[in-house]
This record gives structure tokens, sequence and C-alpha cells, in this order.
């Protein structure tokens, strides 16, 4: 295998394709979608979001200083994919999609009914970095929907919601199961295995 050099804006795939919604009361409630999101810190718990300045929904998160991550999943594509691409200058959301908000538990900023995990966030700091700043906020709420709790276990299987995926302008479904944390050093006699 030959490694050539190759400079398309230094991105790393794939990202997970989520909703970010943000807004303090009901008339002003929008969404966009954002990839350049993550985990940064487990205890406290915090995460990031990228979002270019002149996006309609930044002034909306800047002085609110609160927003919510909404995991998508297949079945939310399009809508997805639309709340990318329009402005809430111009349309509602809302409405254009059929997505339905709920009220934050810990925030003002909505969640969305129909994505399988939402984590409301509040802002501790915005980073302005170039072509995006990073909003790095801590962690007050995670809502998770039921129909992926294992009564048995209490764990929540995440893995079946249908998660999307997003690479370099294309979305994915998450593929096949491989192992569980930790797989490959649970027989370490066995040579690791290549696909």
């Amino acid at each position: 295998m030959t490694k050539i050099s190759w400079r398309p804006g230094t991105q790393i795939y794939p990202l997970p394709a989520v909703i970010v919604t943000c807004g303090d009361k009901p008339e002003n409630w929008n969404m966009l979608t954002v990839a350049w999101t993550g985990t940064i810190c487990s205890d406290p718990a915090m995460c990031f979001i990228s979002v270019r300045p002149e996006r309609y929904s930044y002034p909306l998160i800047a002085e609110n200083m609160e927003f919510t991550i909404n995991l998508t999943t297949v079945d939310m594509a399009e809508a997805t994919d639309w709340v990318g691409v329009r402005s809430g200058r111009d349309f509602d959301k809302w409405k254009k999609t059929g997505l339905h908000p709920l009220p934050g538990e810990k925030v003002a900023s909505p969640t969305i009914e129909e994505s399988p995990l939402s984590i409301e966030c509040r802002v501790k700091e915005i980073i302005k970095l170039g072509t995006h700043d990073m909003f790095l906020a801590d962690v007050l709420n995670v809502r998770a929907d039921s129909r992926f709790m294992d009564e048995e276990s209490g764990k929540f299987l995440l893995e079946k919601a249908g998660l999307l995926a997003y690479s370099h302008g294309s979305y994915f479904s998450l593929g096949e199961f491989i192992g569980k944390f930790g797989f490959s050093v649970k027989k370490p006699d066995k040579p690791l295995k290549k696909k």
C-alpha cells in the first residue's frame, strides 16, 4: 500500500451527525446540524461543538450560553441533512422537518423527541479558532429514549438506535458490531486477527 499526502482540510472522519438545538423560549427555538462535536472529559462530564459565527444559531448559543446535542438516526437522516443546509432565518425548521421539540429539563433550549439521546449543555467557554468557534460545555442532563433501555440490565442500548454518521460530505449508518471495549485482551495467547 502506498500512502499519499492529501490535505482536504484536515478533518478526521467519521463523525457523529447531530442536531444541536438552541434558543431560550419556544418563539426562538432553532436547530442546526453539527458534525464537529464530541466528548472532551468524563469527570466532570464535558463536550464541545464547533460552529461558524455566521450561522443563524450562533448568537442564540452565545447569548444564552446553552445548547442541546441530539443524536440522530437513519430515520432522521433527511431531516438532519435539511436542517444543516437551510437557515432558521428563512424557515421554521420544526414545521418543515416534522421533528418535535420538548422543553429542556436543565436548560432553556429544547430536546428533540425523536432523538434517541439528548445532551443538555451549559457553555463554559467560547474559543475563537478561525472558520469555527468552539463551545466548550458542561453536561447538565442526558435524556434517553426508553425504547433503548434494557430492563434487565438497566443498560442503555444506543447501538440499537440506528445512529447516523457523517464522513466527508456523506451520511452513513453505523456498521456491524465487532466487539466490546477490551475484547482484544480477553485471550492474550491468540494472535490478533486482521480483516
